[in-house]
């Protein structure tokens, strides 16, 4: 008989944020993130400490999937960054920067929780009320009919990305390619619901980058094409080619013993049943003109070659991935049976041809309208092809979120020491009593939170500069200026900066910097930018907007709650 141990009572930890434990560990999750910042952000290696596959990156989704937390305070923390970036895939660094800064910050203040929570509250609508307003001055309009705005986004989103070894020439190609590919996403013929169409990324490594191109239509690598003999393949009389697309297996196999029990009368056999049944199969494609099969599965080796002798093209192991994208690029519905064949589940093609990359080889499906393309993605090794694999994908979601709201935020840390600016400027003009009594708080605690509020969005800015040198910002427009190491602090700052963070602003006039060091942090004098829509031709360093504003909201909301946690209960058992 097993002996029964004594349930444990549940472990209750009575205000969480004042242990040090939970100190340390949040100071220290907030270096990582700051060390990882930007163009210039430091790479990070994580493995399980037992062996296997290291990942080298500098990206938050990759950081986060595989660093283990084991406070629930920080898996707080974590958890709502990852939800974050599952639905924008951009600004998880911020967020998580940002959110451990105002955690630090507020903690620090010798301010009821509940108070900070309806000051910050209060600030953060400051803040959305201006970005979303038409005198924001850090955002800048995204025109569809230029290209300078996009190309400044996605080669933003590329640079960022440390670990994925890239020059300027790079970069500027693989920018290019990847705002092809997501115009080729973009259907033709606009409907009232219109529905962007998708990039397939086709994995090509220790190639050199240059070497990365996108095409129409998709790609099936097919390892055992010939590429010596022509392809010959059925067209319908209308010069189209016919599609079926099978989503179940085609080997023949026998029925799963879990499946149920299945009498067999003696002298038949269940492999050439089946093997009957395939075979009739390809008789009603070859009788439908069918000019090729595609099958998620495996297809048996002689319904391979009876099709192949009736020129209809085999393509098997095509994948689950590859269905959704085939379905809807060639109009065909995914056969799920063997059993019963409709020809209302054709599709059609315009084209099918074979390519040939490096050591691999593909069947090129050329649809009638693209919505459908691939990517040829080429790095030299498979770590920097990893990094650059998820880059990609970023810029494409980033691209397709600012179809749907054509705005960018100024990148480069002058959003943060902007928005900072402003909020200043705002607390200097509330003198109306009535303002903090709705907010049941006095004027030197408002005061309080909002200076550890604006501390934090410079914060920020100030994690992008790795090097030691100072930080600055302006009296006039509230932007971000790095000044390379090794210069004294009292230096004539006009001699040392050419073009603040995002790259907007030239010094070409007297901008009357001061050092960026939080308390320090000086209002706006002058609200707005000049023009800012006649220098967008300029390369700038942009933000997605949809991206940075959740990360604004999320942070805050995040450190809201983690201060107005009062227990921890775990479970000892």
């Amino acid at each position: 008989m097993s002996r029964l141990e004594a349930k444990k009572p549940p472990l209750f930890i009575s205000e969480p944020l004042t242990e040090d434990a939970v100190t340390q560990s949040l100071s220290l999750l907030s270096g990582i993130f700051k060390s990882c910042y930007g163009p210039a952000g430091r790479l990070k290696q994580l493995h399980n400490g037992l062996g296997g596959y290291v990942c080298t990156t500098s990206q938050s989704s990759a950081i986060l999937s595989r660093l283990s937390v084991s406070h629930p305070v920080l898996s707080v923390l974590t958890a709502s960054v990852q939800n974050h970036i599952s639905r924008f895939s951009d600004c998880g660094l911020f967020t998580a920067i940002l959110c451990c800064s105002l955690v630090e910050n507020f903690k620090s203040l010798n301010v009821a929780s509940c108070t900070v929570i309806k000051i910050s509250k209060h600030l953060l609508s400051l803040c959305m009320d201006y970005l979303k307003s038409e005198a924001c001055a850090c955002r800048v309009s995204v025109d569809f009919n230029s290209l300078e705005t996009l190309l400044s986004l996605v080669r933003s989103i590329l640079t960022s990305k440390p670990a994925c070894m890239l020059n300027k020439p790079e970069v500027d190609h693989l920018t290019t390619l990847i705002l092809k590919a997501f115009m080729f996403t973009i259907p033709c013929h606009v409907e009232t619901n219109a529905v962007l169409g998708k990039c397939i990324i086709v994995p090509v490594k220790g190639r050199r980058v240059t070497d990365s191109t996108v095409l129409p239509g998709l790609l099936i690598e097919t390892p055992e094409i010939q590429l010596a003999k022509p392809l010959a393949v059925k067209r319908t009389c209308s010069n189209m080619i016919k599609i079926a697309l099978f989503c179940v297996s085609m080997s023949g196999d026998l029925f799963n013993p879990e499946e149920g029990t299945v009498t067999v009368y003696h002298g038949i056999s269940l492999e050439m049943s089946e093997l009957n049944q395939l075979l009739n199969v390809g008789k009603q494609l070859v009788n439908d003109e069918v000019g090729l099969v595609v099958c998620q599965k495996v297809i048996h080796p002689s319904l391979k070659q009876y099709l192949k002798e009736n020129h209809i093209i085999a393509v098997d192991r095509a994948g689950l991935s590859l269905m959704e994208p085939l379905s809807r690029m060639t109009g065909s519905k995914p056969i799920a049976s063997i059993h019963s064949l409709s020809s209302s589940c054709y599709g059609s093609l315009k084209d099918v041809r074979i390519e040939s990359f490096a050591s691999k080889h593909f069947v090129h499906l050329i649809p009638n309208d693209t919505v459908v393309c691939s990517l040829i993605l080429c790095n030299r090794n498979e770590t920097a092809w990893d990094e650059l694999k998820r880059a990609c994908e970023t810029a494409e979601h980033v691209l397709q979120l600012t179809i749907k709201e054509p705005l960018a935020l100024l990148g480069g840390g002058c959003t943060e020491t902007h928005l900072a600016s402003y909020i200043r400027h705002k607390v200097c003009k509330i003198v109306s009593t009535s303002s903090f009594k709705d907010m049941d708080c006095s004027q030197t605690q408002y005061q309080l939170v909002a200076d550890s509020f604006c501390r934090s969005l410079e914060s920020v800015a100030c994690s992008l500069n790795h090097d030691g040198g100072e930080i600055l910002t302006d009296m006039v427009y509230g932007h971000c200026w790095f000044v390379p190491s090794g210069f004294p602090s009292v230096s004539n700052w006009s001699d040392l900066v050419s073009k603040c963070g995002c790259g907007i602003n030239g010094n070409t006039e007297n901008l009357n910097w001061r050092l960026l060091q939080g308390q320090f942090g000086s209002p706006i004098i002058q609200g707005g930018l000049k023009d800012p829509s006649l220098r967008v031709a300029d390369f700038l360093t942009l933000d997605c907007f949809a991206a940075k504003c959740s990360g604004l909201q999320v942070a805050l909301e995040t450190a809201n709650l983690i201060l107005d946690l009062s227990y921890v209960i775990e479970d000892q058992n």
